[in-house]
């Protein structure tokens, strides 16, 4: 639904705030690098207080609170003498190494002023797809919320890969925000709100409140909010959004200028209202944060058996492989026209399938051994799309 400039916003039944957000005990906030740098690179010093200061509050409030917060590669711009963000992945892995430390620091400092610790928490797509690494990056900000400190997380860019990177913050955090069932996820950016066009033309309007895909009809967001240090976008903070509300978590999205107003649940930015009960979180997460390392083709019994019955894949009802995948790997499971049907972490390297395909664990465990009588990938691991 839109609101058009100048006309008052829809509030909620108490006629002030969104009870979404003050109700909130548990809150991600991403911030993003345009809303922390300079144009050149190098952090904004009062930019950043400013944030800290409206995040300071909450948390000395007893709420908890996780920062997401983009700007390592753009922080490292100026101490390396780059001019702009750099295309190549060693360089930016090299701005990042530089660029994190001095944006941890900063976040120490500004947080110390409330009384506040802060722990730097660096994920990659393998820490939350594999279930040791998932289990580890839970328990961590878990501990770390329960000490009362601050979580800093954001994509350990200095060993990413390009294969293996979330892309944008903006989805980091979504994910984040459902590893540690947020009540609440805060987009923060230059841009104050969704708009149905480019905010700069005088045609478009403001959206007050996202319910359902619905009110995203007709909706231009391709290059609205894309700076010139930053990798997000409009289109990502739609996505992210997309990936919260279908884990159950409200999200507010408005300007970095705005966070106060924005956690005081004031309408300010867009709320987009969660969408279902949570799923399992680790399965959402395997969902949304792999990419496919390969492709298992199932027989229709199979597809069948996965989908409609919710069981595990066995190797009779592969008829063929695609990828170099190892296992713990994510796969896509698709059917005999190669549409995928599920994603789940497989138990083989690539090279061992062909042999095994058509036939039955029994069988195959006669014959090779009682190592293979598993599934190819186990119910516990596997996600429909």
């Amino acid at each position: 639904m839109g609101t058009q400039p100048g006309r008052t916003a829809p509030t909620t039944q108490n006629g002030r705030v969104r009870d979404a957000v003050t109700a909130a005990r548990r809150v991600v906030v991403k911030i993003g690098s345009s809303s922390l740098t300079t144009a050149t690179g190098g952090l904004a010093d009062e930019r950043v207080d400013a944030l800290v200061d409206t995040l300071g509050r909450l948390a000395t409030e007893g709420r908890e609170l996780v920062l997401v917060s983009s700007g390592a590669i753009a922080a490292g711009l100026a101490p390396l003498g780059l001019t702009r963000r750099p295309r190549d992945l060693a360089t930016q892995q090299a701005a990042a190494s530089v660029g994190q430390g001095l944006l941890i620091g900063r976040y120490a400092a500004a947080f110390a002023r409330h009384g506040l610790t802060v722990g730097q928490v660096l994920l990659t797509v393998d820490d939350v797809t594999r279930r040791a690494h998932y289990r580890n990056a839970y328990r961590t900000l878990r501990k770390l919320l329960d000490l009362r400190a601050v979580p800093i997380v954001n994509e350990n860019d200095t060993v990413a890969t390009e294969e293996i990177r979330f892309g944008d913050n903006d989805r980091l955090a979504a994910l984040v925000a459902a590893l540690v069932h947020a009540d609440l996820l805060v987009l923060l950016s230059d841009v104050d709100a969704l708009w149905t066009g480019d905010p700069t033309r005088p045609h478009s309007t403001r959206i007050t409140e996202v319910r359902d895909e619905n009110d995203l009809a007709g909706i231009t967001i391709g290059g609205a909010g894309r700076s010139g240090v930053g990798t997000g976008g409009m289109v990502t903070k739609v996505e992210a959004a997309r990936i919260a509300t279908g884990f159950g978590i409200p999200v507010v999205l408005t300007a970095a200028g705005l966070a106060a107003p924005a956690l005081a649940g004031e309408t300010v930015g867009t709320l987009f209202h969660p969408q279902r009960q949570r799923p399992a979180a680790r399965l959402f997460w395997l969902a949304h944060a792999t990419s496919p390392r390969g492709r298992l083709h199932l027989d229709p019994g199979a597809v069948a058996a996965v989908v409609g019955r919710r069981k595990s894949l066995l190797p009779a009802g592969i008829t063929a492989v695609d990828g170099a995948f190892t296992a713990g790997d994510p796969v896509d499971l698709v059917d005999a026209g190669g549409a995928p049907v599920a994603r789940g972490l497989v138990n083989y390297d690539a090279v061992e399938l062909p042999g095994l395909l058509g036939r039955s664990t029994s069988e195959l465990a006669a014959a090779l051994g009682p190592a293979y009588e598993r599934e190819v990938v186990h119910r516990d691991d596997l996600v429909l799309l």
